[in-house]
């Protein structure tokens, strides 16, 4: 499968993907798009991308990120991609040939292990940590309902601080948070991808050592520029 977030899809950028969708269908059985789809969350922009992903010849399962929230067009993005037969998910899962299955959720901020932000104060501080607890509720749902051999996790934000080495210590705790690694860790999985962290590390391990690859695009340009996508066999 490949994997790969952040593509940032702007509506000046026609065939900016071409290379990367003819070199997926050539090496992998299925395409994994961890959030930030588009740059600013517009229709012009998802409608871009969905010509983009319209020579796709695998499934594709997704999740959005921030970006793709910022002008509220979520539902018009989300329709453009499913012509194309992208699958978005969201708290639920994609099977691919009674094998696999794919768990997707959006995540959130909060921060890691003894400095996850508490819902304790104001109502916004409250509000914040609240959808976090919602986000790893609905991935927790979302693998409770898995029974196939093999599973794997797609998501925007990190869960686990480790793939955040590099990024600014002052913003890591809105880059993710280990409540997204808790049912991952109760419910297994054979990989986690996720996106977000433009400057963090590829790789890292939950507690229970399943693996976690970052494959925010910026990220993987800097170290594999002639595949900007991660490749692995499950």
């Amino acid at each position: 499968m490949a994997a790969v977030g952040d593509l940032h899809c702007r509506d000046d950028q026609h065939g900016r993907f071409r290379q990367l969708i003819k070199q997926v269908n050539a090496s992998a059985d299925m395409l994994l798009l961890c959030g930030d789809l588009t740059d600013r969350g517009m229709i012009e922009e998802g409608k871009v991308l969905a010509e983009e992903l319209s020579a796709l010849r695998v499934p594709c399962a997704a999740v959005l990120g921030n970006h793709d929230y910022e002008h509220g067009q979520v539902k018009d993005i989300c329709s453009e991609l499913s012509k194309v037969g992208v699958h978005i998910l969201d708290g639920d899962h994609f099977i691919f040939e009674k094998v696999l299955g794919v768990a997707g959720v959006k995540g959130f901020g909060g921060g890691f292990g003894n400095a996850t932000l508490q819902a304790f104060g104001e109502g916004q501080t409250k509000s914040f940590v609240q959808e976090a607890v919602t986000e790893s509720l609905k991935l927790e749902a979302a693998l409770s309902h898995l029974d196939t051999p093999k599973k794997v996790v797609i998501m925007h934000y990190a869960p686990i601080p480790d793939t955040l080495e590099g990024e600014n210590i002052e913003i890591r705790p809105f880059l993710g948070t280990s409540r997204l690694s808790m049912p991952i860790d109760h419910y297994g999985a054979a990989y986690v991808f996720h996106g977000h962290a433009h400057h963090g590390a590829r790789e890292g391990k939950t507690k229970s050592g399943i693996p976690v690859f970052n494959v925010a695009m910026p990220l993987l340009t800097k170290f594999t520029p002639e595949q900007r996508f991660v490749l692995l066999e499950v």
